[in-house]
C-alpha cells in the first residue's frame, strides 16, 4: 500500500481476472482499479513526482517484477537475473518487495525464493546482488521486504526483513551487513519509515491457522515503542518480550502506510476480504 502526489491510496490484491491494483481516497471510497496481469500481486514501490511518478509491482505467481504508471501502463518488466548463479529457472525466481532510490535505481528483494537481494539502475539493468538463504548474518529467512533509510541524512543504508526469524537486518548499499536488530514473536513484513520511526505489520505472532498479528513502531534507536493491536512492549534484559495479540483488532496485517497526519491505514492477508483498517492519529 502506498500513497501517491494526488493523496490517492494504492494497494495491491491478489486474484486471477481480477483488478490487482485498487486505488482509494483516504475515507476508503474507491476511485479506480486496473491491472489484470499481476495475479499475484504482492509489493508495491511508488517513486517520482507528479506525473512522473511510477509504481514497482512484484508478482512471485509471474516471477516479474513490473513498472508501470499510475494509470497502469507497463513500462518494464525484469524477470529472473540471469547473472545470478544461485538460479537454475525462472519459476525460483519469487520477487516480494522493491525500493527505489531517488536516482530511480532500485533493489529487489526475492523473499519467497532463493532470497538474494538484487539491484538494478533506473533502466533495469542489473549492478549487484547479496544475500541469499541461509541463517548467517549476511543471509535471510524470508526477506519479504526492503526499505532505504535515510534518517540520519548522510549515511543511507538498507533496512531488509528475515520474517521467517523475527528479526530484520541493516546493509550498506553495497551489500555488506552491518547489524541485525531481533523482534522475538514478530513475523515482521516490510519495514516502512516515517520521521524518526520504523513501522512494521506483524502478520503473525503465534500461529498462522488463525487470525492474529498487530504493527510494530519503533524509535530511531530501534527499540519498540508501540505494538497497536497487541500488548505494550516490554523489554527484558534488552531483548523485546514476546507481544500478546489483543484478539480483536487485526486479522494478518501485511503492510502499513502512514500519512503526513499519521493516521495509519493497513491492508490484511488471509482475512475474510476484509477492508484495510485505517487508524486515526490522536
Amino acid at each position: 500500500m502506498v500513497l501517491d502526489s494526488q493523496g490517492r491510496i494504492l494497494m495491491t490484491t491478489t486474484g486471477e481476472n481480477n483488478n490487482n491494483i485498487i486505488i482509494y481516497d483516504k475515507s476508503g471510497k474507491v476511485l479506480d482499479s486496473w491491472g489484470t496481469e499481476f495475479p499475484g500481486a504482492h509489493g508495491l514501490s511508488i517513486a517520482g513526482e507528479g506525473s512522473d511518478q511510477f509504481l514497482l509491482i512484484t508478482d512471485p505467481n509471474t516471477h516479474k517484477v513490473t513498472k508501470t504508471d499510475l494509470k497502469g501502463n507497463i513500462i518494464m518488466t525484469l524477470e529472473r537475473p540471469k547473472e545470478v548463479d544461485g538460479y537454475t529457472s525462472d519459476d525460483q525466481f519469487l520477487p516480494t518487495e522493491t525500493t527505489i532510490m531517488p536516482n530511480g535505481g532500485f533493489y529487489v528483494a526475492d523473499g519467497y525464493g532463493q532470497n538474494y537481494i538484487m539491484q538494478y539502475n533506473a533502466k533495469g539493468e542489473y549492478i549487484n546482488h547479496f544475500g541469499g538463504k541461509g541463517e548467517g548474518a549476511d543471509k535471510f529467512n524470508c526477506c519479504h521486504g526492503i526499505t532505504l533509510d535515510t534518517r540520519d541524512g548522510t549515511n543511507p543504508t538498507l533496512l531488509i526483513t528475515s520474517r521467517a526469524s523475527q528479526e530484520f537486518k541493516r546493509f550498506s548499499l553495497d551489500g555488506k551487513h552491518l547489524e541485525t536488530i531481533q523482534l522475538p514473536g514478530c513475523s515482521i513484513c516490510r519495514p516502512v519509515i516515517h520521521g524518526e520511526n520504523i513501522y512494521f505489520a506483524v502478520i503473525v505472532t503465534k500461529t498462522w491457522d488463525s487470525w492474529d498479528g498487530m504493527l510494530a513502531v519503533l524509535d530511531k534507536d530501534n527499540k519498540v515503542v508501540s505494538l497497536p493491536g497487541g500488548s505494550n512492549p516490554e523489554y527484558v534484559d534488552d531483548m523485546l518480550a514476546e507481544p500478546v495479540f489483543d484478539g480483536k483488532t487485526f486479522r494478518n496485517p501485511h503492510d502499513v502506510l502512514v500519512d503526513g497526519d499519521g493516521n495509519l491505514y493497513v491492508p490484511q492477508w488471509a482475512s475474510d476480504k476484509t477492508y484495510p483498517i485505517k487508524l486515526t492519529r490522536v
